[in-house]
């Protein structure tokens, strides 16, 4: 008897108006087919880069796929990873009745991880130097200060034990401190030399901001010596980590932490999430569109 098909691994990213960030997705994707041979293996984004979520389902189940380990291809558990891919998913059961998943969590912060970000930061820094520099990681920002936090966790853990003067947090986007706050605080706080760190896996839109705020305020304070570190990238740990991903998603090793979720703990400020609605992300090439922003949850 022929052994039933192994669930495929379905990556899903969020999508970007960077060519060569969408670009890099999908050879990420392609390239994870050989370390799974006999796993079917696809990916789509929820919106703004080609292939949609819904033609990589498609695909697959073309394919003669039914059973799907889906890992979001993001470093923090914000809105996309707890409502929009999930209800995103959740639609392709209706449009594929039959077919199943298990949805992984997010990447980050992961030992793997900061260990990429090591390498990115001894790129641009001689070791010996470490002891007189600080270090700004620069995340996307969130409105869900959950996932604000994931960024200050994976900051505090690049600092342990690697010799930096310091570690700070900034965001490019939607959350305080922006690049230039995060800077001043580092010039503050007494650094002559920052080093700034993108909290990115691909090359995109954002990534490209940090670095032009990076530049601006460094031309307009020349006493402090600021240099930018490149995004985390197509590396062989991030594809052994989404590999870990997919085995916990198929063994519901899941571990995701629910204790600070604004979905489920009324926060100050965010007491009116507790409970919201699950409303899918539409793809604007989706089918049936009818496009509104929804952020709910499902773990």
């Amino acid at each position: 008897m022929t052994p039933p098909q192994p669930p495929a691994l379905l990556l899903v990213g969020h999508g970007t108006r960077d060519d060569a960030g969408a670009e890099a997705f999908r050879s990420f994707t392609a390239g994870l087919r050989d370390r799974l041979p006999g796993v079917p293996v696809g990916g789509g984004f929820i919106e703004l880069s080609p292939p949609p979520l819904a033609d990589a389902v498609a695909e697959l189940v073309a394919a003669g796929v039914r059973r799907f380990a889906a890992v979001p291809l993001v470093l923090v558990s914000a809105g996309h990873a707890k409502g929009d891919i999930p209800a995103a998913l959740a639609r392709e059961k209706e449009r594929h009745p039959g077919i199943s998943y298990r949805y992984g969590r997010p990447l980050g912060p992961h030992p793997a991880l900061l260990s990429v970000l090591e390498r990115r930061l001894d790129e641009v820094l001689d070791r010996a130097d470490r002891a007189a520099t600080t270090v700004l990681l620069v995340g996307r920002g969130s409105t869900d200060p959950d996932a604000n936090s994931e960024v200050h966790k994976a900051a505090r853990l690049l600092w342990e034990g690697r010799g930096l003067a310091g570690v700070e947090t900034a965001f490019v986007s939607l959350a305080d401190p922006d690049v230039a706050a995060g800077l001043e605080r580092c010039r503050r706080l007494g650094a002559g030399r920052i080093v700034v760190l993108p909290y990115f896996l691909f090359t995109g839109v954002l990534p490209d901001r940090v670095e032009r705020q990076a530049a601006e305020w460094a031309a307009a304070h020349p006493a402090v010596e600021v240099r930018c570190a490149g995004v985390m990238g197509a590396t062989e740990e991030l594809a052994e980590l989404v590999l870990e991903r997919y085995r916990e998603a198929l063994q519901g090793d899941l571990r995701m932490n629910c204790d600070t979720c604004v979905y489920r703990v009324a926060l100050p400020g965010f007491e009116d999430r507790v409970g919201a609605v699950q409303r899918p992300h539409h793809h604007p090439d989706d089918p049936d569109h009818h496009h509104h922003h929804g952020h709910g949850h499902a773990h």
